[in-house]
């Protein structure tokens, strides 16, 4: 169903290559240019192909700090090697919020100046697009591809992967880390977002975490019954998963064999996070194992660096909702894409959280019964009692089931498209 003539709108989306961000926010897109709307997107080489495959035009980013590829080597901010919350907050600062800021603003105003959208779109790290958005006295949107990471009542820090606190102490421990996260990430990121806001005639921020929240809306693209009870802004929305296949993924096929066992899927992330050797100890447990598993590396990593096994098949990369239909069990990193399409699919699984989002993710896969987790460092006998564990219960299953029917059901009535629309 397109838009009538009367109603169609330009929309210019700024986005940064996240990796496991991108087949969700360039999926936002291509709804829209299914639409009837006009779309163009400012992003990284990287994604190009990704772009245009969306339906929505491209415009490069002049000057970034990511390369052509998600490769090690083009890699500039390796969070994955830091262990200190400080350079954490440091490097997130300089590669991701902070760093970036003046450049992607003044190329954001060049292209609101050539193209008079009617609304920007932004990543959730695209904090110099969204202030370009305000000096350009245009409404803003932020997609945000995993739970809601801003600090609010209710919900556990972002990071540190802890269930729902119960007790009073518990409460005054999620405050005080909340305030100090924000406090130390501010330290590094305020200072240059409020030069930059001034720069642009714009008023100073009390706090970083506040130039998201003048956005018009926060489309949080995950389930409610998946995340925490939590008490954001009235600007916040949850729409459901949006759950497009990365573009890179899609026309690769496999089957699975006729062999009788439980076929297990094992996949970490898209992106770079030091994952090698754990796909590697995940490969040995499940050769010992009566199961037939798929290894998917992504496009980071080369599937002859890993040693397969006679009912072990490593690729590069299959359609994963395609294959989880058939699973009995998923290994993965975390990643919200990746949780959401196994949920969806009804899928139990093991999680082995590598950073980031991922202990997050995988603290409310527990919690809801649909998995357990192990350590990055997890050893072969670690992963094979874990996978035996899954396998061996069917409620692991039944509570994946029971989420999954919950999601698709928010996904049906999402109401993401309509409120992009809504200006």
């Amino acid at each position: 169903m397109n838009c009538g003539a009367e109603e169609r709108r330009r929309y210019l989306f700024a986005l940064a290559d996240g990796g496991g961000t991108v087949p969700p926010e360039l999926g936002v897109a291509r709804r829209l240019v299914d639409r009837g709307h006009d779309v163009r997107v400012l992003g990284e080489l990287s994604i190009q192909s990704a772009i245009r495959s969306s339906g929505a035009a491209f415009t490069p980013w002049r000057v970034h700090l990511a390369g052509t590829d998600q490769s090690p080597a083009h890699l500039r901010y390796r969070d994955w090697e830091f262990q200190s919350p400080i350079i954490l907050a440091q490097g997130m600062a300089d590669h991701l919020l902070a760093g970036p800021a003046r450049t992607d603003a003044h190329e954001v105003l060049g292209v609101i100046d050539e193209e008079r959208p009617d609304i920007v779109v932004t990543s959730f790290t695209a904090f110099g697009a969204m202030a370009a958005a305000e000096s350009a006295e245009l409404p803003f949107d932020v997609l945000i591809p995993n739970i809601y990471p801003l600090p609010t009542e209710g919900a556990p820090p972002m990071g540190t992967g802890w269930p729902p606190a119960r007790t009073r102490l518990e409460h005054l421990r999620d405050r005080a880390a909340n305030t100090l996260s924000t406090r130390l990430m501010g330290h590094f990121v305020l200072p240059r977002l409020n030069s930059l806001r001034t720069d642009l005639g714009l008023p100073s921020l009390r706090e970083h975490w506040d130039q998201v929240r003048a956005a018009r809306r926060q489309f949080v693209l995950t389930s409610r019954h998946f995340e925490f009870p939590v008490n954001p802004s009235p600007s916040v929305c949850f729409t459901g998963p949006v759950l497009d296949e990365p573009v890179w993924a899609s026309d690769e096929t496999w089957s699975p064999p006729e062999c009788g066992r439980p076929l297990v899927l094992a996949t970490m992330s898209s992106t770079s996070q030091g994952q090698l050797h754990s796909l590697q100890r995940i490969i040995d447990a499940l050769a010992g194992l009566p199961v037939h598993g798929l290894v998917t590396t992504g496009p980071g990593i080369n599937p002859v660096s890993l040693r397969g096994s006679l009912h072990v098949d490593v690729v590069k990369s299959v359609p994963h909702r395609e294959v989880m239909r058939k699973c009995d069990l998923v290994i993965t990193h975390g990643g919200h894409g990746t949780v959401m399409k196994s949920l969806v699919a009804g899928v139990p699984m093991v999680v082995i959280p590598h950073g980031r989002d991922q202990p997050d993710n995988a603290v409310r896969v527990t919690t809801r019964g649909a998995g357990v987790s192990v350590s990055r460092s997890a050893s072969v006998s670690a992963i094979t009692d874990a996978v035996r564990t899954v396998l061996s219960s069917d409620a692991f299953t039944q509570a994946a089931e029971r989420l999954g029917a919950a999601i698709r059901t928010e996904m049906a009535a999402s109401p993401l498209v309509s409120e992009l629309e809504n200006l």
